[in-house]
């Protein structure tokens, strides 16, 4: 699933361009803040002023789109872009793969008998 970031700056990226993009959470918002997008195919580094406060997170993507308004107070960026791997962050990632291992442990507790005592073993005769 592609993501739309509003960026309020005048950058241009072509289309099909690798991207790295660095953000931070907004709790009081609930959005995602857009610190720095640096193109990886031309080297161009696009970033804030301030510096970033708090936990950010980098992931990377491909340009799917890429519009600039121009002139007046509204002049703005929207990119389209595709993150690589499904776009989760690495804390995502982590989570959704937690979930899964318990999800695995739990049905290999079903399915493997662990809920029951485990037979003696059989006496050896030599």
């Amino acid at each position: 699933m592609d993501r739309k970031l509003v960026l309020n700056a005048q950058l241009a990226i072509a289309r099909g361009h690798r991207v790295e993009v660095t953000e931070r959470r907004d709790d009081a918002a609930d959005e995602a803040v857009v610190f720095a997008v640096i193109d990886l195919d031309t080297g161009i580094r696009y970033r804030r002023a301030e510096d970033p406060r708090g936990e950010v997170s980098r992931w990377l993507g491909r340009v799917l789109d890429c519009t600039v308004m121009i002139g007046g107070h509204g002049a703005h960026t929207v990119l389209s872009v595709m993150p690589d791997g499904g776009g989760a962050s690495a804390k995502a990632a982590l989570r959704g793969a937690d979930a899964a291992a318990e999800a695995a442990k739990a049905e290999a507790d079903r399915w493997g008998g662990a809920d029951r005592t485990p037979e003696p073993p059989a006496e050896r005769v030599w």
